[in-house]
């Protein structure tokens, strides 16, 4: 093997975060990191990239980088392959880390141990910090800390990621570390052997052998094991009562992003339609001031405003991934998702596409077998997404009335819950259909480890939120923005002729091409108005109800989301409302979407086959939806 160089010439050290699943490793580098971190994403690959820097109590500056959660160098998945290939310097494009930190649970050594091992075989100078260590004590596990440091090799740090002084000994201890590798560096000394390979099952046994005999001799197990963890169990993984519990989870949550955003989205609407008076009444009237108030400002406006409800659907699932429910969850609907074909782990991807199809899709790199991950990211964007939330929430504001049901629930959500349901269904239904005649064959056995619970950290939870809140707010002011400038333009132009007695709309671009297209959806009770929604709404589904409003807004002089509501009250037949809402159930997903399933499936066969059967489930569901509504005299 060759020998590890010294890297450390010019600018700051590198140190890597590695460890397994739901060790608290996100946690440790947000407390590290702060607000100097960013996301994006592995050159080539759709893993989830995550860095950012911090200065040591020395004042030392060092980057650090979280990689995906491993249980081994050993890769079984396109995640675990990126942290292989990161901490053995095999990623093009990628420098090798200086210093590895491995991230413990402290109150499940067992497995990480196994990794340890392995990363002590790089070479690299290494440090392994054992997260969670109040909760380990709390839970009466006596860990001898010198006594695991001497027969690992490595120095051992006690950490609690989550307290403001929980990491200030693993800041000492990497502030040495660097000052090793500055000096190795400026020596040229090299700092180790790379000696890793991929093991036999032989050695892999030997390891877990090593692992377990450690444990033993530095990990003492509690007199009293703490019955916290297995009272919850009893109940939340109960076959009935856990099931029960999960659905009234979902069914809050559902809820509450309707119910609980709606001060901060009247607040948000009411700025906007401030903002488009004040341009309304500061300049004269012509076509510069039609692209900021009918293009812009109503554009973007009826998108922004439902950013209180992605907040609260992401607040939700952060909390329930950090109290360690998540796991639990996809334990419980191993059966369900068995009998329509899918791996239990599929369960968490899936969940996670209520937020956005696009980390759903990513998340299926936590299941093994091929046949089963395409399965799951073939109906994952059947998952109702938080960019179907704009399209809901204004058909259901516009014709299903805002009043109590039981005097508990508002009929608004649930008609919201009914939506997503339908999608779960549908989800589960096609996945069934296509193990049955696409990937015949056993779903393999569903194995998981079950994280302890822990209670969530305030900052951690904010810092997350206001992550993908801010992903929202780029995607409206970038992708969103030029599309609504499109939109405007082709709706604007060219103008209407002298004497014409017609909205002007009817004579633009976007007009033509409504008319012309309109045909192919009158069966399904689509006006053009909607047709040339729809088109934008390839490209991002909540474009839609921007479309709606800039087309609605040229047309008639309506710039704002409840003006939008009520035009749409009036125009369109309850029939037709809902053949729109059962079209964007089932409608083929953005852009972006497709584009991801190019690449995690490395073919163009999948986004194509995933775009045909979903439009034409969409078509057919929409048809049906429209006359039987219409059967029942709501056309």
């Amino acid at each position: 093997m060759n020998a590890v160089t010294p890297v450390l010439q010019t600018g700051a050290p590198r140190m890597a975060l590695v460890g397994n699943p739901n060790c608290g490793k996100t946690a440790l580098f947000n407390a590290l990191t702060g607000s100097r971190q960013k996301v994006a994403n592995y050159a080539g690959v759709t893993v989830e990239r995550k860095e950012g820097s911090f200065t040591t109590p020395e004042g030392r500056r060092v980057q650090v980088l979280d990689l995906p959660g491993t249980y081994s160098l050993r890769a079984r998945s396109p995640d675990e392959e990126v942290t292989r290939d990161v901490v053995l310097g095999r990623f093009k494009g990628e420098a090798e880390p200086d210093l590895l930190v491995c991230v413990a649970d402290a109150t499940n050594l067992r497995l990480v141990l196994r990794l340890v091992l392995e990363l002590k075989q790089v070479g690299r100078p290494l440090l392994l910090a054992l997260n969670m260590f109040d909760i380990a004590k709390h839970r009466g596990i006596e860990i001898d800390v010198d006594r695991l440091a001497a027969e690992l090799g490595v120095p051992v740090v006690p950490t609690v990621a989550v307290r403001k002084a929980g990491t200030v000994d693993l800041l000492k201890h990497i502030d040495a570390q660097v000052v090793d590798l500055a000096l190795a560096a400026a020596q040229g000394v090299s700092q180790g052997a790379n000696t890793w390979h991929e093991p036999s099952a032989e050695e892999v046994r030997a390891t877990h052998r090593e692992a377990d005999r450690i444990i033993k001799l530095a990990v003492r197990p509690p007199t009293k094991p703490d019955t916290w963890t297995t009272r919850l169990d009893a109940v939340l993984l109960n076959p009935v009562a856990g099931l029960l519990i999960l659905l009234t989870v979902l069914f809050f949550m559902f809820q509450a992003v309707f119910t609980w955003a709606q001060p901060a989205m009247d607040g948000i609407k009411a700025g906007f339609d401030a903002l488009a008076a004040w341009v309304n009444g500061a300049m004269p009237d012509g076509i510069l001031r039609s692209l900021i108030t009918d293009g812009i400002i109503a554009g973007v406006g009826s998108i922004v405003v439902f950013l209180p409800q992605i907040v609260i659907l992401f607040t939700f699932i952060i909390l329930l991934e950090d109290f360690g429910y998540m796991p639990r969850a996809a334990f419980l609907m191993d059966k369900i998702m068995g009998g329509a074909g899918l791996h239990g782990r599929a369960f968490i991807p899936l969940l996670s596409s209520f937020a956005c199809a696009i980390p759903g899709i990513m998340a299926t790199r936590v299941i093994d077998n091929r046949r089963d991950r395409l399965a799951t990211i073939m109906v994952a964007p059947l998952m109702t997404c938080s960019a179907r939330i704009p399209v809901y929430t204004l058909i259901i504001s516009a014709f299903v009335p805002d009043r109590p049901v039981a005097g508990v629930f508002a009929l608004q959500g649930l008609v919201m819950f009914g939506l997503y349901a339908a999608g779960i269904l549908s989800a589960l239904l096609v996945a069934f259909v296509m193990r049955r005649l696409v990937w015949r064959g056993t779903v393999e056995p569903f194995l998981m480890e079950l994280p302890a619970y822990k209670v969530p950290d305030a900052k951690n939870v904010v810092m997350s939120v206001w992550t993908r809140a801010k992903a929202f707010l780029q995607r409206a002011g970038t992708t969103i923005l030029s599309i609504m400038i499109l939109i405007w333009f082709l709706s604007s132009f060219p103008g209407a002729p002298e004497g014409a007695t017609e909205p002007a709309i009817d004579y633009s671009i976007a007009g033509m091409i409504g008319h012309w297209l309109q045909p192919l959806v009158a069966p399904i009770g689509f006006n053009w108005q909607m047709t040339v929604a729809l088109i934008p709404g390839m490209a991002a589904r909540e474009v839609a109800v921007a479309a709606l409003g800039t087309v609605y807004a040229v047309g008639g002089g309506e710039e704002n989301v409840t003006a939008l509501m009520d035009t749409l009250g009036h125009s369109w037949s309850l029939a037709t409302a809902l053949s729109f809402l059962a079209w964007y159930i089932f409608a083929p997903q953005c852009a972006s979407t497709l584009a991801v399933v190019r690449r995690e499936t490395n073919s163009l066969k999948w986004p194509v086959i995933m775009f045909v059967y979903m439009l034409t489930l969409a078509y057919l569901a929409s048809l049906a939806t429209y006359h039987v509504a219409a059967s029942l005299g709501w056309a």
